[in-house]
């Protein structure tokens, strides 16, 4: 027979935000790995009694948004925040936290101050210097503003995997916790107050990554 599982009494059980992004497959991996509860649903009421929420995706902020709007995902997630419940976003997801993506002239949620930039946008330089665009592959992280809690046993310099063409430019500096080098100084993990983003990929990062979310989870 079937087990019938009542979630809502399961302990930081974490829901996974589904707005028909790619790679959240690799984030369900790490999670089993790590045994840590799940659900995954494109449904905001399946998620609701979750105790924290974690928002990966690759692709297109403008495409995100409008998913999330489809699905009612924008005002839940604005909602769950505002109530105190702590919210991981993963490259895209860590982008369209903000107010303002210039990737499809797109309103985001506005949970942090600020917007997302193309690279050449903010450096056109590094167009003329040839500096690839997405930057992809392992690259460093350089600790600052403080201590971090999903950064907490992370030694500092660490090497994690991005893959990503937009930038995070928040008003307030403060929230960035580490950044990476890429023809500039790249926004690599942010906090401000329960809303956490990583425009990396933890989940392919390995045993740093796999640290930072088991973190996270045990906020």
């Amino acid at each position: 027979f079937p087990i019938l599982v009542n979630f809502s009494i399961i302990r930081n059980m974490v829901g996974i935000i589904d707005f028909n992004a790619g790679n959240i497959t690799s984030l369900e991996r790490a999670l089993d790995y790590l045994k840590i509860p799940y659900i995954r649903s494109k449904n905001p009421s399946e998620l609701k009694d979750c105790d924290r929420f974690m928002f990966p995706g690759d692709g297109d902020d403008a495409y995100a948004m409008a998913e999330l709007k489809k699905s009612g995902f924008d005002v839940f997630v604005r909602e769950q925040t505002a109530g105190g419940k702590p919210l991981l976003g993963i490259c895209v997801g860590s982008q369209i936290i903000f107010e303002h993506s210039e990737e499809g002239d797109a309103k985001c949620l506005g949970l942090v101050e600020g917007e997302i930039k193309h690279f050449y946008t903010i450096e056109p330089k590094m167009k003329e210097d040839k500096i690839k665009v997405p930057h992809m592959g392992w690259n460093n992280i350089t600790f600052e503003n403080g201590d971090c809690p999903i950064l907490a046993g992370i030694k500092n310099d660490s090497d994690v995997y991005f893959v990503h063409s937009f930038v995070i430019c928040p008003n307030d500096r403060s929230v960035v916790k580490a950044s990476a080098e890429y023809g500039i100084k790249v926004p690599a993990v942010i906090q401000k107050g329960n809303v956490f983003a990583c425009q990396f990929h933890p989940e392919k990062s390995g045993v740093t990554g796999l640290k930072i979310i088991e973190n996270f989870c045990n906020l």
